[in-house]
């Protein structure tokens, strides 16, 4: 049974002074399971974890993880920007991007981060750019499928990202002509696994091919770069993967594979959904229901506020708040107001008996909810909130308002809003 971190009584208090809906997030969660992947991972000495801004760009909640030892995994130029707010430079940031414009290179070394090359036709255009540092990172895709036993995980050739290994050799030899002399291998081939396999046998993938790349090149390959993939148990009967014993399958990887080659390969991670996909909620009110061929419930949030759902079919667990212990025996279907037939929280999902005003916990939006937002139908994005270690609440981002909405719009000056 899932179990929200907020109970109908906190709620209601809450929504006193910060109407629904708003997302909140559990600062003791994160920074537990902070603490557990680098006590999983401390075995490795040069392990760091490097949290995916796009999962949630908040500064608190960036700084609570940079506090709990993690860096900051950018992919555009305003998120390279939130890390230098936060006061973040050099090897606390990695920079992954595709498509990459040449005003993101240029931050990303102003600010001393380490650039991750999606593609062998970057080294060309980050060297027009400036003198390549010493340190450097290649995004590898080995092309087929990426498999688990006989589970197909995902179809590699058909991803957007990375190169191939003919690509990396080239890519490390030209850099190492321009004076590059520190490399990291990064890889992405799987994405919200549940099993406690996925990252084992990635490493073991990427282990070996650094070892040939090392043979082929001479070159010094500093880093393996994991990325993110470890998924989180959105569903009640799904089984939480074990990050301690996920820890260990690497550590067996590592010690069969580079210990015998005789040097030293620092392990990254680049997690957002498991860090803190757990620990945050969307909360919002029943307004509406209908009855015509199904039964209809409408809340006061909608697929602006929590696009998973209406763009991938994700599920969500949703719970009533005071009504944890009555039997879900209504087949809802959970709406939102948008003008758009897919603007669903939930299908057909059996629920307890539903009325107006009762408050809705919809679980495990702490990574890619607020963060995917947007402003259809002029829906505004809403607040985000902290509960913090002590029980406090705290406002970490303010709900936007209809003059947020028009002031990028010229010409509406003048206009009474």
């Amino acid at each position: 049974m899932k179990k929200p971190f907020i109970t109908l009584e906190q709620a209601q208090k809450i929504i006193k002074e910060h109407p629904t809906p708003f997302h909140i997030y559990d600062e003791k969660g994160i920074r537990a399971t902070a603490r557990a992947l680098n006590s999983a991972f401390s075995w490795n000495k040069g392990f760091h974890e490097y949290f995916a801004v796009k999962a949630l760009p908040n500064p608190t909640i960036l700084s609570i993880l940079h506090e709990e030892g993690c860096g900051l995994d950018c992919s555009s130029y305003t998120e390279l920007l939130l890390a230098k707010a936060l006061g973040l430079n050099g090897k606390d940031i990695m920079f992954s991007s595709n498509v990459t414009p040449k005003e993101d290179y240029m931050l990303v070394h102003e600010l001393g981060g380490i650039i991750n090359l999606d593609d062998a036709s970057d080294v060309e255009i980050v060297h027009d750019l400036f003198d390549l540092p010493e340190t450097m990172s290649l995004r590898f895709n080995p092309g087929g499928y990426f498999a688990i036993g006989n589970d197909i995980m995902d179809n590699p050739e058909d991803a957007k990202y990375g190169m191939t290994k003919d690509q990396l050799v080239s890519s490390i030899k030209k850099m190492q002509e321009y004076g590059v002399k520190h490399f990291g291998i990064h890889s992405f081939l799987a994405s919200n696994t549940l099993t406690n396999c996925y990252y084992p046998i990635l490493a073991e993938l990427l282990f070996k091919l650094i070892v040939d790349l090392r043979k082929e090149t001479g070159a010094d390959i500093a880093f393996v770069n994991l990325s993110g993939g470890i998924g989180i148990p959105y569903r009640p009967e799904d089984e939480e993967n074990d990050i301690c014993l996920i820890g260990e399958k690497v550590k067996e990887a590592y010690d069969k594979i580079i210990v015998p080659e005789g040097f030293d390969l620092s392990i990254y991670t680049e997690l957002g959904r498991y860090m803190t996909g757990p620990h945050g909620a969307l909360v919002a009110t029943a307004v509406h229901e209908k009855k015509i061929y199904k039964d209809y419930i409408g809340l006061d949030a909608c697929a602006v506020n929590l696009m998973r759902p209406a763009m991938y079919g994700a599920y969500h667990h949703i719970t009533v708040l005071g009504k944890e212990d009555v039997p879900a025996t209504v087949k809802y279907d959970v709406t939102g107001g948008l003008c758009e037939n897919n603007d669903k929280f939930a299908i057909d999902r059996l629920l307890p008996k539903i009325e107006l005003g009762d408050i809705l916990y919809i679980h495990d939006t702490g990574a890619h909810g607020f963060s995917m937002g947007y402003n259809y139908n002029g829906k505004l994005r809403s607040a985000e909130l902290l509960l913090t270690e002590s029980g406090d609440v705290k406002l970490i981002r303010r709900a936007e308002t209809p003059e947020d909405y028009f002031a990028t719009i010229q010409g509406i000056n003048g206009y009474n809003i």
